[in-house]
């Protein structure tokens, strides 16, 4: 796991090292054991990378790579973890290699198959491969977006990197803000789809790759879709052999992302996801270390403790388990560094306990750990998708009662858990069909949105939509696709790699530690979408097919526990820690002085909050994240 970052320059631009070299400060972090600069002048390429050293820990893992005759160039972001399989097979067609780096073995494929190497990884990577013979650079982002790519492109000028701070560095004088997608981190808490607060700066999708040609984006294609997209093998699968399905991917899952020659630990809050995989990585490693967080006085009201869950997994599976005790003033004070080490404006704390868990792993000598991401999104777990479920039981009544119910419910007390929660699920009553869909993953009403934008803010977003990457993705979905794979499909495109997955790299990374994601293994997330939808959500029941999977592994109550977010009080901390902070950030000057926000009605809304009208802690979150960012970033 490292740090990637370069350019393909036109003719008309001198090559600097001077570029490459502010890239690579700004990646270090990511690639603390070795780093390496590749240029070729006459071509105006340049490429950069910063080593965390994972698999064949010697100097033959060192990167940029070459070919042996030079030709081509490497750098290098993940892990392939089908790469001894991949090894194997070139070297029965007599490939022979220095090292054993899964490194060496993409470049050997590269050489072999081309583009078409793509379709043979199973792993989660970001590449850049110079070719001097047809003078083209080949980019590619892994399946399901589990490694960042950042690219900016414009007067015949390309880079690229790992992370968006490797890339604001060179544009010092033409940043500008990308108005839609702050309108995206409002509604949603992040920007889904290939915006990022910068204007000029864009992000490589998933299963996404890229040819660039003397400084000029020559092509842009999906390499891979999401399963959704295939057709749907017509054979009926039986409960048993959903059951037997899920347990035997998910194991080689595990076992294959065991691969390293660093000690390997993982996360273990105690739900269902982080559990199960510790339970088969422990199969494979006894002792291995498990880490969690306890956020001291700060649970949020009406929750369900997940500490005493981590310890009970813990002793059942008979594993070590060290646990970060935080004070939920710490995690408050920590926003203003969250926000910079993210790189984006994302408002969710959650992120701070992937930092604290990754800190304390990297000083015992741990650089991988294994996370349970991606569970909920691919057997269902959120409630949003009970929620879906049982929309049959009202989406009957006209449109007229519908509105009404939405009219009703938003005036419910919003200090209590029930009524935030009535209020969330008919916050979208009056919309149709794949609009009520997306609107299941925004945190605040579009025309309560409309209301805390300045007269600037407006006029330059115009009639913009925030949910128009998300409807555009869902149009282009089987039209026999069920409404519940609908929103599946729309977490594993967006939910996971533009929040979920984006804040575990980037905080883990900080701290040189690898986080590997067994739940979306390829063949894995592919067996998932052939899983009937009753064997995924079966009555009351979320993730039935990975419960009952798991039934003679974890103990019964750990199983059936009910769901808890991995997150933080939020909403305490804004009556209380974080007030101060909330204060002076969206004060009337500093918001005048930015200029996107009406100063009145930000005010507004933080009182109606606190008197408990409407449930808007994340949105102010938000507003204080942007803030943040464009002072770090943007300055005035």
């Amino acid at each position: 796991m490292c740090g990637i970052g370069g350019f393909s320059l036109s003719s008309k631009t001198a090559l600097s090292k001077d570029i490459l070299n502010k890239i690579l400060d700004k990646i270090k972090h990511r690639g603390p054991d070795d780093c390496g600069i590749y240029e070729d002048h006459n071509n105006q390429i340049g490429l950069v990378h910063t080593r965390l050293s994972i698999q064949d820990l010697s100097s033959l893992g060192h990167q940029p790579m070459l070919s042996k005759n030079n030709q081509i160039a490497l750098v290098f972001n993940g892990e392939i973890y089908n790469f001894r399989e991949l090894r194997s097979e070139l070297l029965s067609e007599g490939i022979k290699f220095n090292g054993h780096s899964d490194t060496e073995v993409l470049l050997n494929l590269y050489i072999k198959y081309g583009q078409e190497m793509l379709a043979r990884l199973n792993g989660i990577f970001a590449f850049a491969i110079w070719d001097k013979r047809s003078q083209n650079l080949f980019l590619a982002r892994d399946n399901f977006g589990i490694k960042p790519l950042y690219y900016n492109f414009s007067k015949s000028n390309f880079f690229f990197g790992s992370e968006l701070k490797s890339l604001t560095p060179l544009f010092e004088n033409t940043k500008s803000l990308d108005f839609e997608s702050i309108q995206s981190y409002l509604t949603y808490l992040y920007c889904p789809g290939k915006g990022t607060p910068i204007k000029t700066i864009n992000k490589l999708l998933p299963g996404e790759a890229m040819i660039v040609h003397k400084g000029k984006i020559k092509s842009c294609w999906k390499w891979y879709r999401l399963p959704f997209f295939q057709k749907r093998n017509k054979k009926i699968i039986t409960k048993e052999t959903a059951i037997n399905g899920v347990r035997d991917h998910l194991r080689k899952a595990v076992n294959r992302q065991m691969v390293a020659d660093v000690p390997i630990g993982a996360f273990l809050s105690g739900g269902l996801d982080s559990s199960s995989i510790v339970s088969f990585a422990r199969e494979t490693n006894r002792d291995i270390r498990c880490f969690t967080v306890e956020a001291k006085g700060g649970q949020e009201k009406d929750t369900t403790e997940d500490l005493h869950y981590a310890h009970k997994v813990a002793k059942h599976l008979n594993v070590p388990l060290d646990v970060v005790q935080i004070s939920s003033s710490k995690m408050s004070s920590d926003i203003e560094l969250m926000i910079k080490t993210l790189d984006e404006p994302i408002a969710d704390p959650a992120a701070l306990n992937v930092l604290y868990i990754s800190q304390l792993a990297r000083e015992q000598g741990i650089k991988v750990l294994l996370s349970g991401a991606g569970g909920d999104d691919l057997f269902t777990g959120y409630r949003r998708h009970h929620a879906l479920i049982n929309e049959h039981w009202w989406t009957w009544l006209p449109s007229k009662l519908r509105n009404v119910l939405k009219s009703v419910s938003s005036k419910f007390n919003q200090k209590n858990l029930i009524s935030r929660r009535v209020t969330k699920l008919f916050n979208g009553a009056n919309l149709e069909g794949d609009e009520r869909l997306v609107n299941y993953f925004s945190w605040i009403d579009r025309d309560d949105l409309k209301k805390l934008y300045s007269k600037e803010f407006t006029h330059a977003i115009k009639n913009s939509i925030p949910n128009l990457e998300m409807i555009k993705f869902l149009k282009d979905l089987p039209s026999d696709t069920s409404k519940l794979n609908r929103m599946l499909a729309l977490e594993q495109q967006f939910f996971l790699p533009d929040l979920n997955l984006l804040y575990t790299d980037r905080m883990s990374m900080a701290t040189g530690v690898e986080v590997r994601v067994p739940f979306l293994d390829k063949e894995l997330v592919e067996f998932a979408r052939s899983i009937p939808d009753h064997f995924k959500h079966k009555g009351k029941e979320g993730k039935w097919v990975l419960k009952k999977a798991l039934e003679n592994h974890l103990p019964r109550d750990v199983i059936y526990r009910p769901k808890t977010g991995f997150g933080a009080p939020l909403r305490k901390w804004m009556q209380n820690e974080l007030r101060e902070l909330l204060s002076d950030t969206l004060s009337d000057e500093r918001l005048r002085n930015r200029g996107l926000f009406n100063p009145a009605a930000v005010r507004n809304l933080i009182i109606n909050n606190d008197k408990g009208k409407i449930d808007a802690s994340y949105t102010l979150l938000s507003l204080v994240c942007i803030e943040i960012w464009c002072r770090n970033y943007i300055k005035n």
